[in-house]
């Protein structure tokens, strides 16, 4: 079974573009390309991964598709469309024939909750199943009651909540974002990337023991078939990079099966995404 990263980021650093890369994060103002990955890739015995967008706009989901072409090791892009538009239809049509194209990704954590609920949101989510697209879902865990409602509204849509919705871990407060993300994963459309864990924690200082009754939470909600394996790098170089957030994973994953474990670090992403 390939060994897949569901979840990482390229991009061409600009300051304007990337406000939100702040001066505490100067470790990634800087550019990543996939000859930066590759080798971290290698290291880890990771075959292939998928480049999500980190701006709105199409110019970004052709820039990631430009770079999927010439790196046969980017095996999907999950990018960006305006799933408003009046001409959706055609963008999707469009992007139907750049075959690295696997979903989209609207940043909804920038957005108030109701933004997902909105009418013509809604109706453009519900347009890409027709074109065998999937929609991952990019939100903090105050949004999580609104996503539950978008998820239940558009059975038919493969969804894949990023970064576990972004519960609290640094102040160690489980039991709401539990409740919510619980209540999500009962609709058997939706997935969950284990990523991004570790910038919810203390960047500096975090252990497993920190995350642990979040993975609890995830893996016996989703089940192993709807989890995926993803690195967010480069922002997990903010807190104890590539080889940190492995090892944790690794360790966590100790008492499963062969099978479950594959599953996990490849075959859920190959599944969701098509791939």
């Amino acid at each position: 079974m390939l060994k897949i990263d569901s979840h990482q980021h390229f991009w061409k650093y600009h300051p304007v573009k990337d406000a939100w890369i702040t001066d505490d994060m100067a470790v990634i103002q800087r550019d990543f390309y996939p000859g930066d990955l590759q080798p971290v890739l290698k290291e880890h015995g990771i075959d292939g991964c998928i480049a999500v967008q980190a701006d709105q706009s199409e110019a970004e989901t052709d820039f990631l598709v430009g770079l999927a072409c010439n790196n046969p090791f980017v095996k999907g892009v999950v990018g960006w469309v305006d799933l408003r538009a009046d001409n959706l239809d055609e963008r999707l049509k469009y992007y139907k024939t750049q075959e690295p194209v696997k979903g989209f990704r609207h940043i909804l954590q920038a957005e108030p909750g109701e933004f997902m609920l909105e009418e013509k949101f809604m109706r453009g989510i519900g347009k890409l199943n027709e074109y065998g697209f999937t929609y991952d879902v990019l939100i903090t865990h105050e949004q999580l009651p609104y996503a539950e409602k978008l998820v239940a509204a558009l059975q038919q849509q493969k969804f894949v909540i990023d970064h576990l919705a972004k519960p609290p871990i640094k102040a160690q407060e489980v039991e709401t974002w539990a409740q919510d993300i619980e209540a999500v994963a009962k609709h058997p459309n939706v997935y969950c990337k284990v990523s991004g864990f570790c910038t919810e924690a203390d960047w500096d200082n975090w252990q497993l023991k920190d995350i642990e009754p979040y993975l609890d939470v995830v893996f016996n909600a989703f089940g192993i078939n709807r989890v995926m394996f993803g690195s967010d790098w480069p922002v997990s170089l903010l807190a104890g990079g590539y080889s940190k957030t492995v090892e944790c994973l690794k360790e966590y994953l100790d008492p499963y099966t062969s099978a479950e474990k594959d599953k996990f670090w490849g075959g859920n992403a190959i599944s969701f995404y098509n791939l």
